[in-house]
């Protein structure tokens, strides 16, 4: 009976924790595609949508491929599993330098006496910048903000309370003007930021115009993407800590057709050593 190895017993358990860590990873995904077509998600970050569908089913896949030829020795699925670690390793990797780049910079500016930073539209990449001045993008990036209910959570705030709690990106660029403006009877004062006269106090109305409510929407999204990485990095170590493994198993399993590695005299060749009479 063909005797069991270390390589297929770890690359099977190994690939059964990808699996059902694969899990999670698309429900995630899942739950922000129905958050953000119902407009109730408070994240509002529609574009992590694709790549995490996209690594969790790969994942998945990828996962069972390797956990089917290394437990049941099918050499062609170990095959196909390899192939396809690798393609994802190289995915993985280039979706983490392209999110490390399209989200660099950003954070924010902190507010003095304010527990809560204000952001600015110009301290984000062109391309997430982009994004956001495109209306296919930024229409449904709004809905999400209205329907999340982020304003109506402050609106009764004091102005006491504002000097004493945080508040979110979305909250603080989006449900108040920025704290440099001054107005003497709801009118902006001289010459302000440009966001000090689109605010109006107006429940439907707010901030929503603001580039400051643009730019809260993109520190959501960087936060987000950042909490994305770290996953992506978790799992890219994990892929090639079984392709490491995948390697020795797919040569097991395609020494699984005899009861012996090397056949039944042990040896890798037909003829015997030179020496083997001479001992």
């Amino acid at each position: 009976m063909y005797p069991y190895r270390m390589s297929n017993v770890m690359i099977g358990y190994l690939n059964l924790a990808t699996l059902l860590a694969s899990l999670p990873i698309i429900g995630a995904g899942l739950w922000l595609a129905r958050g953000s077509s119902s407009s109730s998600s408070t994240t509002c970050s529609s574009i992590l949508q694709t790549p995490l569908l996209a690594v969790g089913f790969a994942a998945l896949l990828v996962s069972l491929a390797g956990f089917v030829g290394a437990c049941f020795h099918v050499a062609w699925a170990l095959r196909l599993y390899l192939a396809a670690v690798a393609l994802l390793v190289a995915f993985l990797l280039g979706l983490t330098a392209f999110g490390f780049a399209v989200t660099a910079g950003g954070g924010g500016a902190q507010v003095y006496g304010r527990p809560y930073r204000e952001y600015r539209v110009t301290d984000y990449s062109a391309w997430l910048q982009k994004r956001m001045q495109d209306d296919r993008y930024w229409r449904p990036a709004l809905a999400c903000v209205v329907g999340s209910k982020a304003c109506p959570k402050i609106q009764n705030w004091t102005p006491m309370d504002y000097l004493q709690h945080d508040l979110t990106p979305i909250q603080s660029g989006c449900c108040k003007p920025p704290t440099a403006c001054q107005y003497s009877g709801g009118m902006p004062v001289g010459a302000q930021d440009e966001d000090c006269y689109r605010w109006n106090n107006a429940p439907d109305i707010l901030c929503y115009r603001c580039d400051s409510c643009r730019a809260g929407v993109m520190e959501q999204v960087r936060q987000d993407w950042h909490k994305i990485f770290v996953l992506d990095v978790a799992v890219l170590a994990a892929l090639v800590c079984i392709c490491s493994c995948g390697c020795c198993a797919f040569r097991n399993a395609r020494r699984s057709r005899s009861q012996y590695p090397y056949g039944v005299n042990q040896t890798s060749k037909i003829n015997p050593r030179w020496d083997y009479w001479w001992r």
